[in-house]
């Protein structure tokens, strides 16, 4: 029997090469593990993301493009949760994830880290980011 496994899933609707290609620039421990990518028959446009896998911080990630236009995209309710070493990686992170996106929550001292922000990346994706 295999190994039970849990991993997000992300699902995009064409972005989903070009976020997974900033995740995998801001962190440590990253790698593309495989992927798929649809033919000329579809059922997405050709090129698109079919599923890939990835590691980003060694945490495992799946996504997709979806060929199907959907009434939801991500909320703030699933989000990644990122303790980093440093300040400068802190501002580093929340600089770049941050760019195009909304930020949820300022980066500030809430009382129960040194520095925290919460934040929306341009493509939705829900980051919480801690200097613990």
């Amino acid at each position: 029997m295999a190994e039970t496994t849990i991993r997000p899933f992300l699902m995009f609707e064409g972005q989903a090469e070009e976020a997974m290609n900033l995740y995998l620039s801001l962190f440590p421990g990253t790698r593309v593990d495989g992927i798929t990518r649809y033919g000329p028959e579809g059922p997405g446009p050709e090129g698109s993301v079919q599923l890939a896998a990835f590691t980003v911080a060694d945490q495992p990630v799946m996504c997709i493009d979806s060929h199907v236009s959907h009434d939801f995209g991500f909320t703030p309710s699933f989000s990644f949760f990122v303790d980093v070493a440093s300040e400068e990686e802190l501002s580093a992170l929340a600089a770049a994830l941050g760019e195009g996106g909304t930020v949820l929550m300022p980066l500030d001292n809430y009382g129960f880290s040194r520095k925290f922000t919460w934040l929306n990346d341009r493509f939705g994706v829900s980051w919480q980011l801690n200097l613990p």
